[in-house]
């Protein structure tokens, strides 16, 4: 039955499934089945890998497959950071904020050069591989769960490109409203931080 669902309704059902923000240390990170599940587990991950990829499928070209690859590296290095230095302030702000500049830049439809949009997508892959890292001090299998999460996250980001692409034709102005639902969100998530 979910084959026959359409992209975006798929995407609707992740977010409605996934819970408040979880990116801190206290549930289970023991190998890879934990790290596939983890961004399921907190709607401020599920929303910015999402808008990585949609935000991507509005730009084209290059940036298609640039963008989730700038965020992926950085969120391993994010990863790798918090576990030589797990002092940083601001994470969850920096995730919060992720959820909410992603959004507005797919609600403008926005085309920045793409050194500023690596820049921006690399930074926020830091901040949320960086809240996953801290959470490996816990892991029974660190590596496992560190490739469940990076596996999972190219898969959002496919699930963004897709409903970006298969968008085009047929409903140009959902990106752009799906970015206005999660710029709302990173509001939320900011208000909560």
């Amino acid at each position: 039955m979910l084959r026959k669902l359409p992209t975006p309704f798929l995407i609707v059902l992740l977010l409605l499934g996934s819970s408040t923000a979880l990116a801190h240390p206290g549930h289970d990170v023991s190998g890879l089945s934990a790290g596939l599940l983890h961004p399921f587990n907190g709607f401020d991950h599920l929303l910015a890998m999402v808008a990585v990829g949609l935000w991507a499928a509005q730009n084209g070209g290059r940036k298609i497959w640039l963008l989730p690859a700038a965020f992926m590296l950085m969120m391993a290095a994010g990863a790798k950071g918090a576990l030589i230095y797990p002092f940083l302030p601001l994470i969850e702000s920096g995730i919060a904020a992720s959820v909410l500049v992603l959004g507005i830049v797919i609600a403008l439809a926005l085309k920045l050069s793409a050194r500023l949009s690596l820049a921006i997508t690399a930074l926020f892959g830091f901040f949320h591989g960086y809240a996953h890292g801290l959470e490996m001090f816990e892991a029974v299998e660190p590596g496992a769960y560190a490739l469940g999460f990076l596996a999972t996250t190219a898969a959002l980001h496919l699930a963004g490109i897709t409903t970006g692409i298969a968008t085009r034709t047929r409903c140009m102005q959902l990106p752009q409203a799906l970015g206005a639902v999660i710029a709302a969100s990173g509001v939320w998530l900011l208000s909560t931080v």
